[in-house]
């Protein structure tokens, strides 16, 4: 057999290689597994690992290439959130405690099975995905690839974490206030929220009162839309069913001249910090880029309104919906108590009020968009934090210093509309900052041509981590794809 692609190697990359058989899918997965094994004491990406389930799966896999069947993942490793059910595997979302196996797939996972791809594990979250770190009780530290000592982000921390290091090529996170976006800013990763619906929900109706949907992190933008084609699609149950459409095909074709709003003001909040001069500086530069590609860029301020209450109650009830399935909820960290406490106050006319002032705030943004193509912001307001820099603190105190962080991402997810994010540069100190790029209803694939072309631009993909195995070295460094050494090597 011709040597076949490896880790380094994207998504996409690896499931033309299974079809023309240059490699097997025994053996990337036996990959992807040595690596979870190797980066897990340094980053700790990984809440369930499925070796011997995986490795079956991959032994199948080959078989069917070997007749000559084909699909789009058709034996490729990828890992999914700890929030969606893979069948015969529990389901904690972060929380610790005894859960029961799921007995069968979520919709994306059947339908990523449907296109042939294989689930190595299950990554980590924090609790009911509450948090833009990826910490608990349940399963300690996960950690950024970048630098040990900072955070990957969260919720879906552990899943760019893992594609962050090279372990698989693309992961299904979950984004309901920026949980897929976040952790892309900050390891350097493309991640995308789609239209609310276009990835089911079910076995739930729709996520936290429609504000959370499932999404790809990858580190292309062609890979994290195929992951996107292969997971979307409705079940007959859900609540939000948006038309079918393609979003790979975007990836290869021109955006053509768009007029881009370049938005530094976040949405009025209580806790308003300045936006850190190394973001700022990073997001200009993008916008500079866009200008000089061709587009109409003007800074303009997002109308954002008071978008702030219709978020909160679908939150917090969220939160006490989910942890109704908590086996035992005095294990759950203070901070997640105090959140079901709040949620009792915040049912019947709160919610109901939160999910009414939707439409208006669609009808305002709409508005924007008949003046703009797309909205260009930063994704987060500072770096990546520190492991660690909220252990410990009271709900008040760590909601304050979330929202002043990561001001620029939820209100999407009230809409419901698409949002992209993409790598920005990087600070003085070597950490990722991301910029994320805010379409209208159904615009993932205008959003996903105009993403890669900046990327084409930028080449953002041939940046990779250092190897981190146990620490290593105190500062990172971007290098080029010939120069970095593997994880674990």
């Amino acid at each position: 057999m011709v040597s076949g692609p490896t880790h380094h190697d994207g998504l996409a990359d690896q499931a033309r290689a299974l079809a023309e058989g240059r490699t097997s899918s025994r053996a990337l997965v036996e990959e992807a597994l040595r690596r979870i094994e190797a980066t897990q004491p340094a980053l700790n990406a990984f809440r369930r690992v499925r070796t011997e389930a995986a490795l079956a799966e991959a032994d199948a896999a080959d078989r069917r290439l070997a007749t000559g069947e084909r699909a789009p993942l058709l034996g490729v490793p990828i890992a999914v959130k700890d929030d969606t059910d893979v069948a015969g595997e529990p389901t904690a979302f972060g929380c610790p405690g005894v859960f029961p196996v799921r007995q069968a797939d979520a919709e994306a996972v059947r339908r990523l099975r449907v296109a042939g791809a294989v689930v190595v594990g299950k990554t980590n979250t924090p609790e009911v995905g509450q948090w833009p770190f990826t910490e608990g009780p349940a399963f300690g530290e996960t950690r950024n690839p970048w630098n040990p000592q900072h955070t990957p982000g969260g919720s879906s921390g552990g899943a760019a974490a893992a594609v962050a290091a090279g372990v698989v090529a693309a992961a299904l996170g979950s984004d309901g206030a920026g949980s897929v976006r976040i952790p892309a800013a900050w390891t350097h990763l493309v991640g995308i929220k789609p239209q609310r619906g276009r990835i089911s929900a079910w076995p739930e109706a729709e996520s936290f009162h429609g504000l959370t949907g499932l999404g790809p992190l990858a580190r292309t933008v062609a890979d994290a839309a195929l992951l996107l084609d292969a997971a979307a699609g409705s079940h007959a149950a859900d609540l939000h069913r948006p038309d079918p459409l393609r979003v790979l095909p975007a990836a290869g074709r021109e955006p053509g001249r768009l007029r881009i709003a370049l938005a530094l003001r976040p949405p009025f909040t209580f806790t308003r910090k300045p936006l850190d001069p190394a973001v700022r500086a990073a997001v200009v530069r993008l916008a500079e880029t866009l200008a000089r590609l061709g587009h109409e860029v003007t800074e303009s301020d997002l109308p954002y309104g008071p978008v702030g209450p219709a978020f909160v109650p679908r939150g917090i009830v969220g939160v006490a919906d989910w942890c109704e399935r908590v086996p035992d909820r005095t294990l759950l960290d203070p901070r997640t108590r105090g959140a079901l406490r709040s949620a009792r106050l915040l049912r019947g006319p709160a919610l109901s009020a939160a999910r009414a002032a939707e439409a208006p705030l669609r009808r305002r943004y709409a508005r924007f968009f008949a003046r703009y193509d797309v909205v260009l912001t930063p994704t987060t307001a500072v770096p990546p934090l520190r492991v660690g820099e909220m252990a410990g603190w009271s709900g008040a105190r760590t909601d304050r210093a979330m929202i002043a962080a990561c001001p620029y991402t939820w209100p999407w997810n009230v809409v419901g509309w698409p949002a992209m994010g993409i790598p920005a540069g990087f600070t003085p100190e070597g950490l990722p900052v991301g910029a994320q790029l805010l379409g209208p209803e159904s615009s993932e694939p205008l959003l996903v041509s105009l993403a890669a072309q900046l990327e084409a631009d930028q080449r953002w993909y041939e940046q990779r981590p250092p190897a981190w195995v146990g620490g290593g070295a105190d500062r990172p460094r971007s290098t080029s794809e010939e120069e970095v050494p593997a994880v674990g090597e």
